[in-house]
């Protein structure tokens, strides 16, 4: 068990790790009014409980996406890092925002064992050597943030936005690790939380490039896609699972048959291999969409579910590149599109690739 505090303007915050839950305590004194996390304000699964004068987080672990908790998982030495960002607001307005952090590490490490081959008979190692020179260098732990913007505006899961209203999803680095690699999409699924899931990325191409489009980069250090908001019958909740390559330098780009490269690139290239898969990565936003008349007809989204099905059928059966050119997952009438509404959790499982200099 870890136990760390942390200062949030003059108080602290307790949070106790362990490899199911992460914990966290957040006194509510003096004229702190609310707390909740970052971009999660009014979503019940995920608010805190509150005891006497303190409002108590528990993060599931095992299922980190239902909060959006980020982990990043290092493929080397299976140490876990989760975190997430705990908003507390005062009676005044005033906001305060802090990183509570667990950091869960393997009891069991395997080691293995070589054969060396012995020093020749005439072997003779000097007595003194002369080291004049000694460099180390490290790569930073690459960091992804994701949000939903409407006109450039980021979108919270607090604040509304109209169904149909065009929306792109940001998937970036942070500063310091933004110089060192490049970002590509490579898979994403769509799902209803429950049994329901269906692909719209795969392979690096956009099933439907109407309903979410490709990424594509301007400037080799941020992601866009664009897509339209939609929702399973029986649930308002849409989650999007992506799996984000993370090379260094700079990821291959895909090429999708509606002329668009998919992928995030750098400025300079280098080698691409599998074989640098360091980092697993996963990490969620999410956003709320609503109709302001009131709800449509269920038979529309049952109608644009039939659809995504059809697309994925022929996923299984044709190229994704040539799927993302025939198939419509927008259910139309009257010569008209129509898009349906949801809070849409965005899940982006980041799997992780870089290549360490020696």
């Amino acid at each position: 068990m870890i136990i760390k505090y942390y200062t949030i303007q003059g108080s602290q915050a307790q949070i106790e790790c362990s490899p199911e839950y992460m914990k966290v305590v957040v006194p509510m004194d003096g004229d702190r009014k609310i707390s909740y996390l970052d971009q999660l304000k009014d979503y019940t699964p995920c608010e805190p409980i509150i005891e006497g004068n303190s409002a108590t987080f528990m993060l599931d672990l095992q299922e980190y996406h239902k909060c959006a908790v980020t982990r990043v998982l290092n493929k080397i030495t299976g140490i876990r890092t989760y975190y997430h960002k705990v908003v507390i607001e005062d009676a005044s307005g005033g906001r305060d925002t802090v990183r509570v952090r667990c950091v869960v590490s393997n009891k069991l490490r395997a080691l293995s064992k070589r054969a060396v081959e012995p020093f020749p008979v005439d072997f003779n190692e000097p007595d003194v050597l002369d080291i004049t020179r000694y460099m180390e260098g490290r790569a930073p732990e690459p960091m992804l943030g994701a949000v939903v913007k409407q006109n450039g505006r980021q979108v919270s899961g607090e604040i509304s936005v109209s169904p149909g209203t065009p929306l792109s999803m940001d998937i970036f680095l942070d500063n310091s690790s933004s110089p060192v690699y490049g970002l590509l999409v490579n898979y994403m699924h769509v799902t209803d939380t429950g049994k329901q899931q269906e692909t719209i990325i795969f392979n690096g191409c956009s099933v439907d490039p109407y309903l979410f489009d490709n990424f594509v980069t301007t400037d080799g250090k941020n992601l866009t896609a664009k897509f339209r908001a939609f929702k399973f019958p029986d649930t308002s909740y849409v989650l999007f699972r992506g799996t984000v390559t993370v090379c260094l330098d700079k990821c291959q780009g895909v090429q999708c048959t509606n002329g668009v490269t998919a992928y995030g690139r750098k400025r300079r290239s280098i080698a691409s291999t599998t074989s640098n898969k360091v980092y697993e990565v996963s990490l969620t936003t999410i956003i709320k969409v609503d109709w302001k008349g009131g709800n449509r007809e269920e038979e529309d989204v049952l109608t644009l579910l039939k659809n995504l099905k059809i697309a994925n059928q022929k996923l299984g059966e044709e190229d994704v590149a040539t799927v993302s050119q025939t198939s419509d997952l927008v259910y139309k009438t009257n010569n008209s599109s129509v898009n349906l509404p949801a809070i849409i959790i965005m899940f982006i499982s980041l799997a992780t690739l870089f290549k360490m200099a020696v």
